[in-house]
């Protein structure tokens, strides 16, 4: 592993929260995401504060949201032209990236979520969109599940670094139209919050090893082919002075 100190302006800096919903049909996807949402909220908590600039992303649950200021204030920014088409969702790409290191299409019994490690996986019902209720959406935050609006406030804000975290690290965190590798695609300066993110991957299917290893073979991957890997603790701690001077 290659360690780098980088030292990014808050101000400079956004964090996109992807899928982190109230419920999921996996039940423990949806069990990981209510163990990791308190922690995520205390990151972004502190980061806010900092003048990080937060975005919650829960895809298909945005509808929620459609009379907040919230999403008013994504679907007002100014608009942009990206220097890419932005797509509706990006897939693996051969021509950057090496064979993906876990299985995670495979379905079992009536399900229709794939990795998913349930012992006895349930029908695919539609489950709750809404983001989970322990990560908070105040202040100056945005709600978007759409690419072009959060490229847009991206760029207005001149928020050129871009923190993914949330879930599932090998599908939407990669492949949404505002996850990892449409942000490097359009140029921004990107990295996955390694600890404040799940995959889906069942431990049943190839490479036959723990639910744990699993997600660290994609973030391995990613890593290796898209963008580096942070802690959440790294956006919480901030450079002596950088924050201004004590009133006195």
């Amino acid at each position: 592993m290659i360690e780098e100190t980088v030292e990014w302006n808050a101000s400079d800096t956004a964090i996109i929260i992807c899928d982190m919903w109230a419920d999921h049909p996996c039940k423990l996807a949806a069990m990981r995401v209510a163990r990791m949402a308190p922690r995520m909220n205390e990151v972004i908590s502190l980061a806010r504060d900092q003048g990080v600039a937060i975005i919650h992303a829960p895809s298909s649950g945005v509808k929620h949201y459609e009379d907040t200021p919230y999403r008013e204030r994504m679907k007002t920014a100014r608009a942009a032209k990206p220097p890419v088409p932005i797509q509706g969702w990006c897939y693996l790409n051969k021509d950057h990236e090496g064979s993906w290191p876990i299985v995670d299409d495979i379905k079992r019994g009536e399900a229709k979520v794939t990795g998913c490690d349930d012992p006895i996986a349930r029908p695919h019902v539609s489950t709750d969109r809404h983001q989970h209720p322990d990560i908070h959406i105040i202040g100056y935050d945005g709600i978007s599940d759409n690419g072009q609006e959060i490229f847009n406030f991206l760029e207005q804000e001149s928020r050129n670094n871009v923190v993914l975290m949330g879930v599932h690290t090998n599908m939407c965190v990669l492949g949404r139209p505002f996850g990892i590798r449409q942000q490097k695609y359009l140029g921004k300066n990107v990295v996955l919050c390694r600890d404040l993110t799940d995959a889906l991957y069942d431990p049943r299917d190839k490479p036959y090893v723990s639910h744990a290893r699993g997600v660290e073979l994609v973030v391995e991957h990613i890593e290796k082919y898209w963008c580096p890997s942070i802690l959440g603790e790294s956006l919480t701690e901030v450079i002596p002075g950088s924050a201004g001077s004590a009133a006195s």
